[in-house]
């Protein structure tokens, strides 16, 4: 069994950054694709950003491209995503997610693990 948990999510003005963290037990972390989901409120849970076991192959939203960043410590087991040049837009439950079958379902909404999720506000 894996477990997640996220922190770092919580409320900033737009044009400000955050840097979430998902700590990972239970499993080799290196052999698990990881991402960020995310959550708005009244809508379904949309696909952020997304890296390999390895860390050497990333894969972001349209909407996020350019101004967060998906990045990984094996040794540390956590994954982290840094955002920077927040929008109102990017307001909602981010969910960090795990896949033994590499990061395309990850991506693609069939992760094997979920976090708890964690709150992040954009205001304007």
């Amino acid at each position: 069994q894996v477990q997640l948990v996220e922190s770092g999510g919580g409320l900033v003005q737009a044009g400000g950054s955050l840097r979430l963290s998902c700590a990972v037990a239970g499993r080799t972390f290196s052999s698990l694709g990881m991402g960020w989901v995310c959550q708005a409120p009244g809508k379904e849970r949309e696909f952020v950003a997304v890296i390999s076991g390895s860390g050497g192959a990333t894969q972001y939203a349209d909407s996020v491209e350019g101004r967060f960043t998906i990045s990984r410590e094996n040794a540390k087991k956590t994954v982290f995503l840094q955002m920077n040049s927040l929008k109102p837009e990017d307001t909602g439950v981010y969910y960090c997610a795990a896949g033994y079958d590499g990061f395309v379902p990850v991506r693609d909404g069939r992760a094997n693990y979920w976090g708890q999720g964690t709150q992040v506000t954009v205001s304007s």
